[in-house]
């Protein structure tokens, strides 16, 4: 057999190494061979070649991106490898650096007497000297006279010393700090005559050699709480806290993760960085930072909600506002808009916007149209609604409780009259606004009905068939039988797309609609609203002194009361009805904003205000200051919770109506009212600005409908510059112009 006879008869045996599927034909001549299959193309192998050989090693080749779907997984992946580096860094911090219990003393001072205390026995790691001082103190500084050397002497009565001495060159070098004792307790100083929200707060640079001595020229004994430590430096936590802040945002703005993992990953950030700072708190400590009567509002009300939503309720009034609306988009918006302002005056807005947000979506689902703009809105009013009363956002809460503000004659009544008045301008400003944002939003969806519904039903399919895992046999088959069932109600949509619309024909989806959807469970309904009553009473007796029952407690035993009269036997499924991620995020939210006001940020903000302040002629000083509280706090609100700051710019406001460093005093209520302006209508900026916009996002996604930071972002900042602005037109003329300051 000669060589060619030899390749023919090995290229005839090679081409045979194919799988027989379906016909096969060979023809052949005197020169060539040829080969042809028949079947389905996937299941063929391509043609072998003549002698190939199997390589036993491959080596890699690392293929350039060449599609936006490379490029954009390419990124993914380099961004969870950035978060597991941090966060794997974060958990070697946390490892290496112990806890640090605080160095919190109740000092006992007796008139004429020194305790002294050895600043190296506190801490030793740092150069700056912290002392919070809470106990029966004033907030006007003491008097002083200047020496020829600019030395400052305070010979001021009733009053306590903090000396911090240091050895120098020329032997102790003496830092005084003085604070006026509150002699209206008739001679009896103790902890719990302190407001608990006012603190005394000094700092000095120091060796590790320092002391520091508290004297009293008191002749009654001092009691007071002093928590003292030791720290780095400032300037550089207040660095590190805004970066931070910036980090979080980062990550909720442009949707690297989630909003919840953003927080539980900058609380995460910010405590190691406390660590490294040797202000690592206590376990204990952190989770003290939540404010668990903010969690367990929302988890009873959104378990009370989900009941209701068992009887068809939000069904059944969705149609009847159908009905008073006549299909009409704008007078509805109207309707719900001013309900939640003026219902959130006299309810919290949290409360407020899980009551409203359910039957605004089956609204908007029966009037065909999408409900994420009406949401925006709704949750926007509520905002601007809160601000009205003292019971209506937590910010007015924290001022009108406040000891030191009571006494100065700020109650619930001329409260609410000064800011009620200012709203009501806001309000409708606002509603005016909202059309000129919404001037060219088309509302209507070009699916009919019908079609919407479907398609509704469709992704309610499909999202629980995601819920569900693969990994016994009857999980998949469920989840089989639940993806076929979208794929029926898919062709059923195609179907009815080919129909005919009636959008337009409202009173025929009206009648419709009306023989669907009715009331499910009338005694389970009656039941609801009877607890539902008591807990919305409860809320408003909260806000009275003999009423030992705070919001967080009404809406749990509220919830406890209508899951064991409505005999709830499925808790697994009401359950499924609670926002856990909203619940998870308020949480790390709640460590976050902790965290940064011990780095001392949010303080920062408020001292560099008060300079600010000060710096202006005293003729002017009023209108700036209201002009600038304004301002600061409604854009420090939109990106900060407003629940710290609104705390720490009390004591700043306090101080600054006492007296500043010229000797000019200011009239304290028009500052407090450009703060609760600015804190509560600061809210609306962006979508963690206040705690209903979080809640009605939260409740919009798990109904399919997403709504992104960028989309409140561009609905919300400009309502918050808008209204902030009218707020401010108030104010000035009020008590710049009117002077309207004493009542």
């Amino acid at each position: 057999m000669n060589d060619s006879q030899f390749k023919r008869k090995k290229e005839v045996y090679l081409s045979f190494q194919r799988p027989a599927i379906g016909d096969t034909t060979i023809s052949m001549d005197n020169k060539h061979m040829e080969t042809s299959f028949s079947g389905e193309e996937e299941f063929l192998l391509p043609e072998a070649k003549p002698h190939s050989k199997k390589r036993l090693f491959k080596i890699p080749i690392i293929r350039m991106p060449n599609s936006k779907e490379d490029y954009h997984k390419i990124f993914r992946f380099t961004l969870a490898t950035f978060l597991f580096l941090l966060i794997f860094c974060c958990a070697i911090l946390l490892v290496y650096f112990p806890e640090l219990e605080s160095e919190s003393y109740i000092i006992a001072v007796q008139g004429k007497e020194d305790y002294v205390t050895q600043i190296h026995d506190i801490n030793s790691h740092g150069n700056y000297f912290v002392a919070e001082l809470n106990g029966p103190f004033l907030s006007d500084e003491c008097n002083y006279t200047r020496t020829r050397t600019g030395a400052q002497i305070y010979n001021q009565p009733n009053a306590l010393y903090m000396n911090v001495l240091q050895h120098g060159r020329d032997g102790y070098n003496v830092t005084t700090f003085c604070v006026r004792l509150d002699t209206s307790h008739n001679g009896s100083f103790t902890v719990e005559d302190s407001t608990n929200r006012h603190v005394q707060k000094f700092q000095q640079q120091v060796n590790d050699t320092a002391e520091v001595a508290f004297y009293s020229t008191s002749k009654y004994t001092v009691a007071f709480g002093a928590k003292l430590s030791v720290v780095f430096s400032p300037n550089l936590e207040i660095l590190y806290a805004a970066l931070v802040l910036l980090f979080v945002y980062s990550m909720i703005i442009f949707e690297f993760v989630h909003r919840t993992v953003a927080a539980m990953l900058g609380s995460t950030l910010a405590i190691a960085i406390l660590a490294i700072l040797d202000k690592r708190p206590e376990l204990e400590e952190i989770i003290s930072w939540i404010d668990y009567e903010t969690v367990c509002l929302l988890f009873g009300m959104m378990i009370i909600v989900g009941i209701i939503a068992d009887t068809g309720f939000f069904d059944y009034f969705a149609i009847k506002a159908y009905r008073l609306s006549r299909g009409k988009v704008w007078p509805l918006i109207f309707i719900l808009c001013m309900f939640a302002g003026v219902v959130s005056a006299f309810l919290d807005n949290v409360t407020t916007i899980l009551l409203l947000t359910p039957v605004t979506i089956r609204l908007c689902q029966v009037l065909n149209i999408d409900p994420r703009p009406i949401l925006l809105a709704e949750v926007m009013f509520s905002n601007i609604g809160g601000t009205a009363t003292a019971i209506g956002d937590p910010p007015n809460v924290i001022i009108v409780s406040n000891k030191a503000i009571k006494r100065e004659g700020i109650d619930f009544v001329n409260f609410t009259v000064h800011m009620a008045i200012g709203i009501f301008f806001c309000m409708v400003a606002a509603f005016f606004f909202l059309r000129l944002l919404y001037c060219r939003k088309v509302f209507k969806n070009n699916d009919s009905p019908h079609v919407a519904e479907l398609k509704r039903e469709k992704a309610i399919w499909l999202r629980q068939a995601k819920r569900i895992g693969d990994v016994t046999l009857e999980e998949k088959q469920v989840k089989d039988a639940l993806l076929q069932k979208a794929k029926e109600v898919q062709a059923r949509i195609k179907e009815e797309a080919l129909g005919a619309s009636t959008a337009n024909k409202w009173k025929d989806n009206l009648r419709e609609l009306e023989d669907k959807y009715r009331i499910t469970n009338k005694v389970l309904l009656f039941k609801c609203c009877i607890v539902l009553f008591f807990v919305l009473s409860m809320f408003f007796m909260s806000a009275s002194a003999s009423v030992h029952l705070d919001l967080g407690w009404a809406s749990l035993l509220g919830a406890i009361l209508l899951i064991v009269w409505a005999d709830i036997h499925d808790f697994e499924h009401l359950l499924e009805k609670v926002e856990w991620g909203t619940l998870l995020f308020f949480a790390a939210l709640f460590v976050l904003m902790k965290a940064l006001e011990e780095m001392g940020l949010i303080e920062f903000i408020g001292i560099k205000t008060k300079d600010l302040i000060e710096m202006v002629d005293s003729s002017n000083r009023l209108a700036v200051a209201v002009i600038l509280i304004l301002w600061v706090s409604a854009l420090a609100s939109s990106f900060i919770d407003n629940i710290p700051f609104t705390t720490a710019m009390t004591g700043v406001i306090l101080k600054m109506a006492e007296t500043s460093n010229d000797g000019e005093s200011l009239p304290i209520k028009p500052l407090i009212w450009a703060l609760a302006f600015g804190a509560c209508l600061g809210g609306n900026g962006t979508l963690i600005g206040a705690s209903a916009n979080v809640v009605c996002v939260g409740i919009a996604e798990q109904n399919g409908y997403k709504i992104t930071f960028f989309q409140f972002f561009r609905v919300g900042f400009p309502m918050m510059l808008f209204t902030t602005f009218i707020a401010m037109i108030y104010l000035v003329i009020c008590h710049a112009l009117i002077e309207w300051n004493y009542y």
